[in-house]
């Protein structure tokens, strides 16, 4: 993604709902096992683990990711995020002299960026910033938390990251990424440059179970959210009417319109493969029906929050206390969703990005 120039966010506003402001933080903790934390992707794609929620009744069902086709009909519409997740870590120092490291969080334009940098003392505005990789940035301006810098010489940044670049894994994976992380750390659709966090749930997605959803008469789209680090950030406020979500950019097309309209018309379920397609669907019809949407959101979707589009949700499983944990109470409910999650660790699902996943459907 690019754009002229950064600016603060100018969508709609989407504040969490009346009867989430006696919720508190706490309230959406659990006790995860840190053994069941996934460090790696399993071997195939597809061969992931599957809980399913039912929203009406709360009942569960452990089945094999595989058996997806089994629980989706002719009709129904699959929307995808088709962000791509960039290289986005650099390594170097700062021509006044101390390390640095940088991860881009968005891309600006072909030489500029917002970034997320760490250092012993922040530079200032004008400070050179000397990358190991061999190429150098001067930094613009701070905008909050973020710097701006641009690339110095002819490359743009984006190749740059793609040739020097290290995966941003999550901070749970507790490892080095890999040569197999660039591959396995994206979905198999990925198209468009600009996530530094995979849409998880897509990950489970290869082109064959693709196909074979096709040939079932299941459609699909593809939106696209590009994640931001914040996705990681904890809820630091107790009373989660309080918090603020980090801006992401989103892209719903007319198309995208059009193919979620003739799956309504048709009886045909809009069902959200992983929270970031949820709330690119949710945003673009915020204003009070579904139209095209390009630009950023900050929505927020905690228990009360009533869905316009979205009829079931694929998704893996979230941090305790997270936004995301949030949107999926939001989704089947606050009990239905805890009761779920202590579910999971009885039967020792695997957890987070390399993890197993859930199919809920709405209550």
């Amino acid at each position: 993604m690019t754009d002229s120039e950064f600016r603060p966010w100018l969508g709609f506003p989407e504040p969490p709902p009346e009867s989430s402001s006696a919720l508190r933080r706490q309230d959406f903790h659990f006790e995860l096992p840190p053994e069941l934390i996934a460090q790696h992707p399993l071997a195939q794609r597809g061969a992931s683990r599957l809980l399913t929620l039912d929203g009406v009744s709360g009942a569960l069902g452990d089945r094999r990711f595989g058996d997806l086709p089994e629980l989706l009909r002719p009709g129904d519409l699959l929307v995808f995020n088709d962000t791509r997740v960039i290289p986005a870590r650099l390594f170097g120092r700062k021509a006044s002299g101390g390390r640095i490291e940088l991860l881009v969080e968005r891309v600006l334009s072909e030489q500029r960026a917002l970034v997320h940098l760490h250092a012993s003392k922040a530079p200032k505005p004008g400070g050179l910033l000397l990358l190991d990789a061999g190429f150098s940035a001067t930094v613009l301006a701070r905008h909050e938390n973020l710097f701006e810098i641009q690339v110095e010489g002819d490359q743009p940044l984006l190749t740059l990251l793609e040739r020097y670049g290290r995966m941003p894994l999550p901070p749970y994976i507790r490892r080095e990424p890999t040569a197999e992380d660039r591959e396995r750390y994206q979905t198999v659709y990925a198209r468009q440059p600009g996530a530094v966090a995979a849409p998880t749930a897509g990950l489970h997605f290869d082109q064959a179970l693709l196909d074979r959803l096709a040939a079932l008469g299941v459609a699909q789209a593809f939106v696209t959210l590009h994640v931001g680090a914040g996705t990681f950030q904890p809820v630091r406020v107790e009373r989660i009417a309080d918090h603020v979500m980090h801006p992401e950019w989103i892209n719903v097309s007319a198309e995208v319109c059009r193919q979620v309209q003739t799956a309504q018309q048709r009886g045909g379920r809009v069902i959200a493969v992983g929270t970031t397609a949820v709330r690119a669907l949710e945003t673009a019809a915020s204003l009070g029906k579904l139209q095209p949407w390009q630009g950023e959101t900050r929505i927020f979707m905690a228990p009360g929050y009533r869905f316009r589009i979205v009829d079931a949700l694929i998704t893996n499983f979230h941090l305790p206390e997270s936004t995301l944990l949030m949107l999926v109470a939001a989704f089947a409910g606050h009990a239905e969703t805890l009761k779920a999650y202590r579910h999971a660790v009885e039967q020792r699902y695997r957890f987070f990005s390399y993890g197993d996943a859930m199919f809920i459907t709405g209550q």
